[in-house]
């Protein structure tokens, strides 16, 4: 569980102060992301603010920040074009549903299974995500505009960086928003703001986040199977990656912090905010790892602090728009530039050449990867060629030392995992032909991982019994002598050398 590590009075504090910085860099990435997705700026305004809300409250993870993503929009711009937005409305609802699911059957302890390597790709290919979108802010700013906004960007990493020497009293990121924001317009400088975006994005010069509550509303779509059939790929490509990106933030803030989150409850809060979202006319989302690395920088490290911030984000929307749209935009690029900091793992560099070739690989992969398509992809990449690397390297451990006793007999003692990957070079060990009628095959050194395995044994039997020799298997698991039922009674086991272990094999179940 996680622990609380201040005071009760300062963790509410802190938790409030850092909900509001939050809530300040939220609004143009909710803007942004919808409309990557093809949608109203308070379609994702109020993903942000939904996601925001119950995953804080019934999520697994205190600290972390959720709200409308990039990685979950790119999915979702062919549907709206295509579709229509009801549509969209109806596959978040879905996928809500999936990711439900998968909390209910405990999936996500399979987080775990993600290597380390594929883990620093994640966040190194992240960083640099987050990078880039930054850029997009300084497309056509010229001449002295360009040089005011990387002054301010600069004084407002200066700001973060060296105030918290000072005080950690007020969270350094909003003391910096404050202080920027109060320059621009205390010395009229030529510096884009988050209204001037907002009218770029909508071509409408009055343009503004200002809003009511969100009202429950039934996706409308014609309820047959030809709709189950167009939004179900949809909603599952959805619930993958707003699982996968959760749960991987989930763990980086869990490293942070030092504390451990709760993957399953977070799989539910996740679907639970997903389905309200379908309900209310958000476009759902998942965590975000740049917002949750401003919320544990900034000191928010419960669950008030996203609360908080989903609080600031509907009080925005409602009654502060006017105050939203005079933010400096220089002031949020220079927080997203200290979380690119701070996100990166620069410690990745001095890695190289003393981490295994493979290893190194699959870092670099990932990041790529993730930079040119989208975090499952990458993720679900980088496991893969991480597990065909270990399936490599594991099938050069089978070896056997072979000798022959004083009565004559054969015995070979395996040595390494007898799997899919190993099965060629287990068969390769025996010659038939030129072994003596007798055989044993001990496997005191070695273990049995799978189904391969098995049958590759039931295969080396056939092959002595088509001969007429008798072989012997010793120390092998008790399942695996269950399953070995086409060699007759020419397989014998010692069954006083076996090992309890057990094999994962279908037929087992």
């Amino acid at each position: 569980m996680f622990q609380l590590t201040c005071p009760g009075k300062m963790c509410v504090k802190n938790d409030i102060l850092s909900g509001l910085t939050v809530s300040l860099a939220l609004v143009p990435e909710a803007i942004a992301f919808a409309f990557v997705a093809g949608v109203e700026p308070l379609v994702g305004l109020y993903a942000a603010f939904m996601m925001g809300l119950i995953a804080a409250v019934i999520g697994g993870r205190p600290g972390m920040i959720s709200g409308a993503t990039g990685a979950m929009a790119v999915v979702m711009v062919a549907l709206v074009s295509q579709h229509g937005v009801e549509y969209l409305f109806a596959a978040v609802l879905l996928a809500g549903i999936f990711q439900i699911v998968a909390g209910i059957l405990h999936l996500g302890k399979f987080i775990r299974m993600v290597p380390h390597p594929v883990m620093l790709g994640f966040v190194n290919g992240l960083a640099i995500v987050i990078f880039l979108a930054q850029l997009q802010q300084f497309k056509g700013v010229t001449g002295s505009s360009l040089w005011i906004m990387l002054s301010l960007i600069a004084l407002t990493m200066l700001i973060i960086h060296f105030l918290p020497r000072l005080t950690t009293a007020i969270p350094a990121s909003l003391v910096a928003i404050l202080v920027v924001t109060a320059m621009v317009f205390g010395f009229d400088l030529d510096s884009r703001t988050v209204q001037d975006v907002l009218a770029d994005m909508t071509g409408d010069p009055n343009a503004s986040i200002a809003g009511g509550l969100p009202t429950f509303h039934l996706p409308e779509v014609p309820l047959t199977l030809e709709m189950l059939y167009i939004i179900l790929p949809y909603s599952l490509i959805l619930a993958a990656v707003g699982l996968i990106e959760s749960l991987l933030t989930l763990t980086l803030i869990d490293e942070l912090t030092e504390t451990r989150g709760r993957g399953n409850q977070e799989c539910i809060g996740q679907g639970v905010g997903n389905t309200v979202n379908g309900f209310f006319g958000g476009m759902g989302g998942c965590a975000m790892i740049g917002q949750s690395m401003i919320n544990i920088n900034s000191g928010g490290k419960g669950r008030l602090s996203g609360i908080a911030a989903a609080l600031f984000l509907l009080a925005f929307i409602l009654v502060g728009s006017g105050l939203i749209e005079m933010i400096p935009v220089a002031a949020l690029v220079g927080v997203m530039f200290i979380v690119v900091l701070g996100t990166f793992e620069w410690a990745s560099f001095r890695l190289l050449g003393k981490i295994p070739v493979a290893d190194t690989f699959v870092g670099i992969l990932v990041a790529v990867v993730t930079v040119l398509t989208d975090l499952a992809v990458a993720v679900i990449v980088g496991v893969i060629v991480s597990a065909l690397v270990f399936a490599w390297e594991h099938a050069k451990q089978m070896q056997a030392k072979a000798f022959v006793n004083e009565d004559g007999v054969k015995i070979y003692e395996l040595q390494g995992p007898l799997f899919f990957g190993s099965v060629h070079a287990f068969n390769n060990i025996f010659d038939p032909h030129k072994d003596p009628d007798h055989v044993i095959v001990d496997f005191y050194d070695s273990r049995v991982a799978d189904h391969s395995g098995i049958e590759a044994i039931d295969a080396l039997a056939e092959r002595y019994q088509r001969l007429g020799k008798k072989l012997q298997l010793k120390s092998l698991s008790e399942e695996c002598r269950i399953l070995l039922n086409k060699a007759g009674d020419l397989v014998e086991v010692n069954l006083l050398a076996d090992p309890k272990y057990h094999v994962a094999d279908d037929r087992l179940a």
